[in-house]
């Protein structure tokens, strides 16, 4: 389905990702993890084709995207849609106008520029928001929810490209705990329900595990752990965070039990023995 194949991007003197190489041969949700500056971002959006590669090759279904151009490559990016971490809504349109851009690739430029839909995408639009349990907030501006909403109006635009991969660069880093849950299981249920590969860029081992199928660690611009979520180790997630035998899991999460689990571990510690 997906054949990345030594696939590398410099900025200057800086290798940002360095050859890397990984199939995935049916649908599943996978995680990409590692600390900043790791790469996984500039992985993430040279598979949509946002940024450029250097060297390699991105196959999928047997076409190496990284040869489109044009009406081509933009159909690519409506097949393998992307959700951005701070959301990259229109803050004073209305939810509803904010989902149907998901379809501005196949529409004219005169309907683009006056804002006109068809009542079937609008009809679909309302729909996925259903679905996604925010269809209340449709004729709401999309400035006027909260984190968590418009991550999930962000899900729903993507939705509404159809895609048979969605990419999710760090789609909960700026969200509380409650809402980083309700975004990941939302993704979680559309892999699950839809059959769609989910790629999500995270920063934290315990949401990994909880919702991946697997999971690939990156450091350095290069894969240093592909696994499954079982095999998530302290000993591999020191190798991939470059940390020594002090590293704390509970430092990377936004899981609500892990951070009541260390609040608690730490609250026993300054009590003494």
């Amino acid at each position: 389905m997906l054949y990345v194949k030594e696939l590398t991007r410099q900025f200057g003197i800086n290798t940002a990702v360095d050859r890397v190489s990984f199939q995935i041969d049916r649908p599943m949700m996978v995680g990409v993890i590692g600390r900043s500056g790791a790469g996984k971002s500039t992985l993430l959006r040279m598979l949509n084709r946002l940024t450029d590669a250097s060297a390699g090759q991105i196959l999928f279904e047997g076409q190496d995207i990284l040869t489109l151009t044009g009406r081509a490559r933009r159909a690519w990016q409506a097949r393998c849609a992307m959700i951005f971490q701070q959301f990259n809504l229109v803050p004073r349109l209305d939810v509803v106008s904010n989902v149907l851009h998901g379809t501005l690739n196949r529409r004219s430029t005169l309907a683009t520029v006056f804002n006109l839909f068809p009542a079937e995408d609008i009809h679909k639009a309302v729909g996925i928001l259903d679905r996604l349990g925010i269809a209340e907030q449709a004729a709401k501006r999309a400035e006027a929810l909260s984190g968590g909403q418009q991550q999930r109006v962000a899900i729903a635009r993507a939705l509404m490209q159809d895609p048979a991969i969605i990419l999710a660069d760090e789609p909960i880093a700026s969200l509380d705990p409650m809402n980083a849950q309700v975004v990941m299981e939302t993704l979680r249920r559309i892999h699950e329900e839809d059959g769609r590969t989910v790629v999500a860029n995270l920063h934290t081992l315990d949401t990994a595990r909880r919702y991946c199928d697997r999971v690939i660690g990156m450091r350095n611009g290069r894969i240093v752990f592909d696994g499954a979520p079982e095999l998530l180790t302290a000993q591999a997630a020191r190798e991939i965070y470059g940390a020594g035998a002090d590293f704390s899991e509970a430092a990377t999460s936004t899981e609500i039990e892990t951070l009541e689990r260390a609040d608690k571990d730490y609250a026993l510690s300054m009590m003494g023995p």
